[in-house]
């Protein structure tokens, strides 16, 4: 697991800006306004090809709470989650009261802090963030994230405090994450897997706090399975429940080979549900749906069939993930799923002969040649497979700027009509052909 880092800090002293220009996407929103930050505070980064994941906690708010228990809210969060936690201060206003007290609490995670002086926007302010020194730091940078001034040192000093990389992965089995909405029926459904009421189960949402990793065996195999929720903490629910979870899924995503989508069978598909689907998507991992509660349908023979198309018209971009339904409660169908499980972590682990995959792009691009895109045609000279977990193809090509993205959907098509690539991505990258190579 690469590793996340977790911006905190009181309200407008540009956290937002700062997770912005770390992840180089303007993915949140910034404003003057205190507490606009709404739609994004999970992202992907890389610096110095370490990648990692970035948290922007302005994202999450109390619901009726002072600044005071918001920001200190947010260094819980910065503490149960990050390796590294970037606290963001702003030099126009100084050190206040409020930073030593989260600093004091940030302090017992024994997790490096970073206070990153923002708004230093020219060198003349540079000289005042010696104020800051009384917070008790070993890590302190003037930086400017509207400007992008320090984000370099910034980042410099963030991957190395970041923990290294364990290789020790071999012989650990299939790590799979069951996420999705609260109240789906997570919890029952690893009770059924593991056949034992191992995690609680309510009907209240947020009654999982943590993510929990419990490994078992089946066949002979090892298995870890994680269930996550993370709704409700001491007592006191989020303003916005859904972010929260949305947080700890995807920590769980990044942690996992393979993630099971959970979602209610009796509900109607939601934009949440949606967007965890696409983190899945975009961290490139093995991926089933299941649709749970099935035994609460009232259904006919075409009702799994509608459901599904449904489900593939509302979501596209899942089109190669298979759909199962289950009751947890009753533990229908549930060695469907676990078997289910193993195929695709089979297909996502796979490796293609290399003569085979060649066969099979060139005859594709014989029958049907790329158009011109980019005022340039498209001349693929072979492909190979760099990777597994997930199966990472390689073209050789004229120009990689030359295809079209219906003509790389294409070409995917092709490799997953001859090989069974069932609920894994399938990574395919352009690389331009040397004029050394053969």
């Amino acid at each position: 697991m690469a590793g996340v880092v977790a911006i905190i800090g009181r309200p407008n002293v540009g956290k937002s800006s700062l997770f912005n220009r770390i992840i180089g996407e303007r993915l949140s929103i910034t404003d003057d306004v205190s507490g606009i930050t709404r739609d994004r505070l999970y992202a992907q980064a890389s610096w110095l090809n370490q990648q990692f994941s970035v948290i922007d906690t302005g994202g999450i708010i109390l619901k009726d709470e002072p600044f005071s228990h918001e920001i200190r809210m947010q260094a819980e969060i910065a503490i149960k989650e990050a390796d590294v936690i970037i606290m963001v201060v702003d030099i126009t206003i100084g050190a206040t009261k409020e930073d030593e007290d989260v600093i004091r609490i940030l302090q017992t995670s024994n997790k490096p802090v970073i206070v990153a002086v923002n708004k230093v926007d020219n060198l003349e302010l540079s000289h005042e963030i010696y104020e800051f020194y009384k917070l008790g730091v070993d890590h302190l940078l003037p930086v400017s994230s509207i400007h992008g001034l320090g984000i370099g040192d910034l980042l410099d000093l963030v991957v190395s405090l970041l923990p290294k990389e364990n290789k020790e992965k071999e012989n650990q089995g299939i790590k799979y994450s069951l996420v999705g909405e609260p109240n789906v029926g997570k919890s029952t459904l690893v009770n059924a897997i593991l056949g034992e009421k191992r995690a609680i189960v309510s009907s209240i949402p947020g009654t999982t706090t943590d993510a929990v990793d419990t490994s078992y065996k089946r066949n002979g195999k090892e298995y870890v399975v994680i269930d996550t929720a993370g709704l409700k903490k001491e007592g006191k629910l989020y303003e916005n429940l859904e972010k929260y979870s949305f947080l700890r899924a995807m920590r769980a995503i990044e942690r996992s080979d393979l993630s099971i989508l959970v979602l209610d069978a009796t509900k109607p598909l939601t934009e949440q549900t949606k967007r965890i689907a696409g983190y899945i998507k975009d961290y490139n991992r093995a991926m089933i749906i299941v649709y749970n509660k099935w035994d609460l349908v009232t259904k006919d023979s075409n009702t799994m069939k509608e459901m599904t198309d449904n489900l593939y018209e509302f979501m596209p971009f899942l089109w190669y993930v298979p759909v199962i339904f289950l009751s947890a409660f009753n533990k229908e169908r549930i060695n469907l799923l676990l078997d289910t499980i193993d195929q695709v972590y089979e297909n996502y682990t796979q490796r293609i002969n290399t003569s085979l995959l060649n066969d099979i792009i060139m005859e594709a691009v014989v029958l049907n040649p790329p158009s011109e895109f980019n005022q340039k045609t498209l001349k693929v000279y072979y492909a190979t497979q760099e990777d597994i977990a997930p199966p990472s193809i390689v073209l050789f090509v004229n120009e990689p700027s030359a295809i079209h993205f219906s003509y790389k959907r294409y070409l995917e098509n092709k490799i997953r009509e001859n090989f069974d690539f069932t609920g894994a991505p399938l990574k395919i990258t352009l690389r331009k052909k040397d004029s050394h190579e053969l």
